[in-house]
């Protein structure tokens, strides 16, 4: 595992320094916490991520009761040695909610689905149902988000909630690739919405 120096971190007046842990396969934030000495070194030794606890004032090992350990690959100190980021490979839920990460997450997926879309309108792989959706082009888009809008309507009424969730990712995948085809991506309609918000 590489990491600094122990000596060259600068701790707070409380012993702390803050600890980023960032998922190493997608680079999402997956938690903020604290370690103090003990905590850095003993995530050094085992390689599992552990963290100073501020409100229990004691050492924890991240997963310790779930089993939701974060491996650690790496630890970094930012430039001026007072905060660390850990590269991490996280073995199951990272938040105590149970949620992936302890940050809302849903930007994340549309932007990593948007920038799909758009690999699949620029590359046009053969198979790819998202590029044949737009190679047939606006008119077979605007058919299938319609469809989809249907079926949100009749999942709402009739079906189960699963089957309402599924019908309304439908309808946002075939809302984004209609995004796509006029040029625009998911994140000027997240910002109509953070407008609209209150």
């Amino acid at each position: 595992m590489t990491r600094p120096d122990l000596a060259a971190l600068k701790f707070d007046s409380s012993g702390l320094i803050v600890a980023v842990a960032q998922d190493a396969a997608t680079g999402t934030v997956l938690m903020v916490a604290y370690m103090d000495r003990e905590a850095f070194e003993r995530t050094v030794e085992t390689g599992a991520a552990h963290f100073w606890s501020r409100s229990r004032q004691t050492l924890w090992k991240k997963g310790e009761s779930s089993g939701n350990v974060l491996e650690v690959e790496s630890i970094q100190a930012d430039c001026d040695g007072d905060s660390l980021l850990l590269s991490v490979r996280p073995t199951g839920p990272t938040c105590h909610t149970g949620a992936r990460a302890c940050f809302a997450e849903p930007a994340i997926l549309l932007d990593q689905l948007q920038a799909t879309i758009h690999d699949r309108n620029v590359s046009r792989p053969a198979g790819s149902y998202t590029a044949q959706l737009l190679e047939q082009g606006r008119p077979q888009i605007l058919r299938k988000v319609g469809e989809e809008a249907i079926e949100v309507i009749v999942a709402a009424d009739h079906e189960s909630d699963d089957a309402l969730v599924r019908e309304v990712a439908d309808l946002w995948y075939h809302a984004m690739v209609l995004l796509e085809e006029r040029g625009l991506d998911s994140s000027t309609v997240l910002r109509e919405l953070g407008v609209r918000r209150g």
